[in-house]
């Protein structure tokens, strides 16, 4: 028989002394935290205040929540967010496993590099690059998008896709798609290395084809990394903005705008703005996307057994 013994915990100040270092490294890390991420949500308070350049801040309650869910150009910018972001994470997901699935198939490896890289260099481009990009390839004076489809007789007259209301989210998506997939083929290929390549030669003694491998090795294997991202992703629904400014335009407000270029517009480009109602609108964003994360993480606890918080 042994017997435990409990060990007797040191006090604070002896702790304190010990570990004096790692304090000291964590002191700028503490202050940067505290300057830019906690002390700004002060700010949250004017959501309640009537706020404008010309006058001081006054309490009026719940009155900017009122005006919010009462105006027409808050509810589309909210449709247009919940599509636009919804659509770009789904899109974005689908396209990043497919291609990393693709890119696991090549035999290789300098080639399976060379394409990694390929795709993975627009990540690195900022959205005015993208936009000029494809502001430039989709002009209807000489984009050679329009003279392709005027070649082969499509379309009669050139389209302005960037001012299209049926085409803009088309374009939006494409252009996510072509930026982004690159930065997440690196998470799922990271996750295909990881798989036991027993499972595949097991597989294949078998009889097992490359694509009943791929449906029954390596999408399980991926599913849980998918899940994972997706709730990470799910935090980011509510944020759009650069990637919609530098490509919307007055024309497109219907089916464009959403609620971060929404209060910029409320904030900057009116006469007189409300700064208590900018924050309330900011406010609401910020409470759908943590309870979107919640939620999300919640189902994958029912579904999975555990979840990422």
């Amino acid at each position: 028989m042994t017997a435990t013994t409990k060990t007797a915990k040191k006090p604070l100040k002896t702790r304190l002394y010990t570990y004096r270092w790692f304090y000291l490294m964590l002191i700028p890390v503490f202050v940067f935290v505290f300057f830019f991420n906690y002390l700004p949500m002060l700010g949250i308070r004017f959501a309640f205040y009537d706020y404008t350049p010309f006058k001081g801040p006054t309490f009026s309650g719940l009155d900017n929540f009122a005006k919010l869910l009462s105006n027409d150009q808050f509810w589309a910018a909210f449709g247009n967010t919940w599509i636009l972001s919804v659509g770009k994470l789904l899109v974005n997901t689908f396209a990043s496993v497919l291609l990393s699935l693709l890119i696991n198939e090549i035999a290789s490896i300098h080639l399976k590099k060379f394409v990694q890289t390929l795709v993975y260099l627009p990540h690195f481009l900022s959205w005015v690059v993208v936009a000029s990009i494809f502001s430039i390839i989709l002009s209807p004076q000489s984009g050679f998008v329009n003279e392709f489809l005027i070649s082969i007789g499509v379309i009669d007259q050139p389209i302005y896709f960037l001012a299209d209301t049926k085409a803009w989210r088309w374009v939006y998506f494409f252009a996510n798609v072509w930026k982004d997939t690159g930065w997440g083929t690196v998470i799922f290929l990271a996750t295909l290395t990881g798989i036991n390549p027993e499972l595949y030669e097991a597989a294949r003694m078998d009889g097992a084809t490359r694509i009943q491998q791929m449906r029954f090795i390596t999408l399980p294997a991926l599913a849980d990394t998918i899940i994972i991202v997706l709730i990470l992703n799910l935090a980011k629904v509510m944020n759009l903005f650069e990637s919609v400014l530098v490509l919307y335009n007055p024309k497109v407000y219907g089916v464009a705008d959403v609620l971060q270029t929404y209060v910029y517009r409320q904030t900057l480009t009116t006469q007189v703005p409300n700064f208590g109602y900018s924050t309330a609108v900011g406010l609401f964003r910020s409470l759908i996307g943590c309870a979107l994360v919640l939620g999300c993480n919640w189902a994958s606890k029912k579904a999975r057994g555990r979840g990422i918080i």
